[in-house]
């Protein structure tokens, strides 16, 4: 059957009014007296306002369907349009993407240029969900008939402008299996940097900053950078580790994040340039699965200035999300990478998602998407996952969650 036939051979019925229960039952139960088939079936609330759409096979006498169901909706308060029907938005179009829109504030002359490029792009937008509406407002959209890579690409020039954030993925089956999520540590996990923290006790702290800050754009090599600024560390009692990682601020987002997907199965690592020292005794604390970096020598309780085994480097990172992935058992597709500075690249390339988190320029233009609000759990919206769905987890096991703005 061709979809102009399909067309024809279909109603599409649109009820709205205030919200009550029953509604869809009871325009069901209408509909079943005439035999027709439910081909698709969509239903949202907005503050209270009910919009519900079916699409049925067409019955032989359709004014007496239509007399029926305006009956049944004036008793119930609302109204209802009946005209023919355009085939299933489900099948219209083989190329498919989510499209997250996260905002702060999330401005209607935003969301009209991503609409109107989606649109330029050939694109149909079928859905549209909110995923959060505090402390960000994050939209999820549904779109058909427009290719992820080219749509990507053109979304992220009106996100600048805009100053908003915008993920394209493809609508695939990866997005609803187990996961690995292998993250940076440094002004990613957590606020700041840990080696200017140890710096400032051994009096170096503007130098390791700025050295710190070029190594992360990429314009020093990471290796002999790292090894430049622990030479400034030498002398420093180990006890410094312990008030350093006493003094770490873990990024807002980010425990709500492990903890709401380790319920889900994911599995999560941590990759640093930093130092196992402070980086173990964070995974133990996050409940993160694993983790890398390097290690700093210590003899007789004193920092000697060096670090011990290899570097982990740009290229070392990327490799430890593959070898953690080989050990875990997920499939490198099924990994996301994120990250904010230019060692981070090769990781996040590597990764089946790559997420530039607040990051330096570089790194933002070669990522798969960017997020730049200071809230790490915002990645769920990407993942589908909605800020209901998380405060309802968090609520059944015990833990409140501090009421939404009105």
């Amino acid at each position: 059957m061709s979809s102009h036939d399909a067309a024809d051979d279909t109603l599409l019925i649109t009820v709205t009014g205030a919200d009550r229960p029953g509604v869809t039952s009871t325009v069901l139960e209408s509909l079943a007296g005439f035999g027709v088939s439910v081909v698709d079936l969509e239903q949202i609330v907005m503050r209270g306002r009910l919009v519900l759409g079916v699409l049925v096979s067409a019955p032989r006498d359709r004014q007496r369907l239509r007399s029926t169901l305006e009956s049944t909706v004036e008793v119930l308060g609302m109204t209802v349009e009946i005209e023919k029907g355009s085939g299933d938005n489900r099948t219209r179009h083989r190329d498919r993407a989510h499209v997250t829109v996260i905002g702060a504030p999330l401005k209607a002359s935003a969301m009209a240029a991503i609409a109107g490029r989606i649109a330029d792009c050939g694109g149909n937008i079928d859905r549209i969900e909110r995923m959060a509406r505090y402390p960000v407002t994050a939209l999820e959209l549904d779109v058909s008939g427009a290719r992820p890579d080219r749509l990507r690409k053109l979304l992220a020039v009106d996100a600048a402008s805009h100053r908003i954030d915008v993920a394209v993925q493809p609508a695939n089956l990866l997005r609803h299996g187990v996961r690995l999520i292998v993250m940076d540590v440094d002004s990613t996990l957590i606020q700041g940097e840990v080696i200017e923290m140890l710096a400032e006790h051994a009096g170096f702290g503007a130098e390791v900053a700025d050295v710190t800050e070029r190594a992360m754009r990429g314009e020093l090599d990471f290796e002999q950078s790292l090894r430049a600024r622990v030479k400034l560390l030498a002398g420093l009692d180990e006890s410094v580790l312990d008030e350093v990682y006493d003094a770490i601020v873990v990024n807002p987002g980010a425990r709500t994040m492990v903890r709401t997907l380790r319920r889900l199965g994911y599995r999560f690592a941590i990759v640093s340039g930093g130092f196992s020292q402070i980086t173990d005794r964070l995974a133990a604390d996050l409940g993160i699965h694993r983790a890398r970096a390097n290690t700093l020598e210590i003899v007789d309780g004193k920092l000697t200035g060096e670090v011990v085994g290899p570097v982990v480097d740009r290229a070392g990172k990327a490799t430890a999300l593959r070898e953690f992935a080989a050990d875990l058992g997920v499939p490198e597709d099924a990994t996301i990478a994120i990250g904010d500075g230019a060692n981070d690249l090769d990781m996040l390339a590597a990764a089946g998602l790559g997420i530039a988190y607040n990051a330096r320029a570089v790194v933002r233009e070669a990522a798969d998407t960017a997020l730049n609000v200071p809230y790490l759990d915002a990645i769920m919206y990407l993942l589908g996952i909605t800020r209901e769905e998380i405060e309802a987890a968090d609520a059944a096991a015990g833990i409140i969650t501090p009421a939404p703005p009105v």
